[in-house]
Order: C-alpha cells, then structure tokens, then sequence
C-alpha cells in the first residue's frame, strides 16, 4: 500500500545519447538510431521555440499599441 504523503522517486528517462559520449564501441545501426531520436529531439524544440516565440510576439504587440 502507497503512503499518499510519500512521492516515491521518478525514474529519469533512458538517455538515447549523452552530448561527448565516446562512439568507438557503438555499431552504425545505433549510431543510426541517435541520430533519429536527436533529429526528432532538434524538431521537438524547434515547435516548441515557435509556440514562445508567438507568445511572446503576441504580448509585445498587445503591450506596444498602448
């Protein structure tokens, strides 16, 4: 039974790749794989970049017509 007053710790998610990590030992099918998942990653920020920056372009329009 789970105490509703004990936040049992998050499991971080797997890493696919660390930014530095040595490649030597990693077959061409993984490298492969990380590239997807950083590819997927870089348009994931991307989208999210676009969202702030209508944000915030939206704010600065609404504050600057005063």
């Amino acid at each position: 039974m789970s105490d509703p007053f004990f936040e049992e710790p998050r499991k971080k998610p797997k890493l696919v790749h660390e930014i530095g990590q040595d490649l030597a030992a990693i077959s061409i099918a993984e490298l492969d794989e990380r590239i997807a998942a950083l590819k997927d990653e870089i348009q994931r920020l991307e989208a999210e970049k676009a969202k702030k920056s209508a944000v915030m372009a939206a704010a600065d329009g609404l504050f600057k017509s005063r």
